[in-house]
């Protein structure tokens, strides 16, 4: 498996077939608007920081065949921008054009009490890599590479770590690290406690990385 990280949550996964998927083009993410020859996107839920609709439009344009999977909420918002998109659930299974892609997850996790909570499902891809959005739900299967939330309003670095320990996956990835000011600081905490067997691996923006 090939992941590009294209800036804050946003990955480009190319599975082992050669078949790509893109989640979460968000607005504070680049690079993804002149990719071709995509399978599918995936949105995990509706902030805008995990999906830019109007580049979202551009890029399905040069993309005709690829699905776009995303969770209930967000789907609306894209029907009714006249975009085509499958409603994402968690614990099901959905074939993106020749990729694997499984549900996991239905909430975003919590802000605060006044703040209203929104539809989010996480995906695990190819059966090989699990991107959670914005929520920190465990799935119910062995993962080899975790896109592992750095930092974000709505956990601290300690719940991060307990959900690197009960996924404990072969590698994770950091991701969601625009909201930091020095995301390295978190970085190096989650390698100095992450459990025995885990690679904490830093992708650079645009740098493709295999794993």
């Amino acid at each position: 498996m090939l992941v590009q990280k294209l800036g804050h949550a946003c990955l480009l996964v190319t599975a082992e077939s050669g078949n790509r998927v893109l989640i979460d083009p968000g607005v504070w993410s680049d690079g993804f608007e002149d990719l071709t020859d995509l399978s599918g996107v995936l949105i995990t839920h509706q902030h805008a920081d995990h999906l830019d609709v109007d580049r979202l439009r551009t890029l399905l344009a040069a993309n005709p065949r690829a699905l776009v999977l995303a969770d209930p909420d967000s789907a609306t918002i894209l029907r009714e921008r006249g975009i085509d998109a499958t409603v994402a659930e968690h614990s099901h299974s959905y074939d993106v054009n020749g990729v694997t892609v499984d549900g996991v997850g239905r909430t975003h996790a919590q802000i605060h009490p006044d703040i209203p909570l929104v539809p989010n499902v996480g995906y695990v891809v190819a059966e090989q890599l699990f991107h959670p959005g914005d929520a920190l739900t465990v799935p119910d299967r062995a993962v080899d590479v975790l896109a592992l939330p750095a930092g974000a309003p709505w956990v601290k670095s300690g719940e991060v770590i307990d959900f690197l320990r009960a996924v404990s996956p072969r590698v994770a990835v950091p991701i969601h690290e625009r909201t930091l000011a020095r995301p390295e600081m978190e970085y190096s905490r989650y390698t100095s406690l992450a459990p025995v067997g885990t690679e904490i691996v830093v992708i650079d923006d645009g740098r493709p990385q295999t794993f």
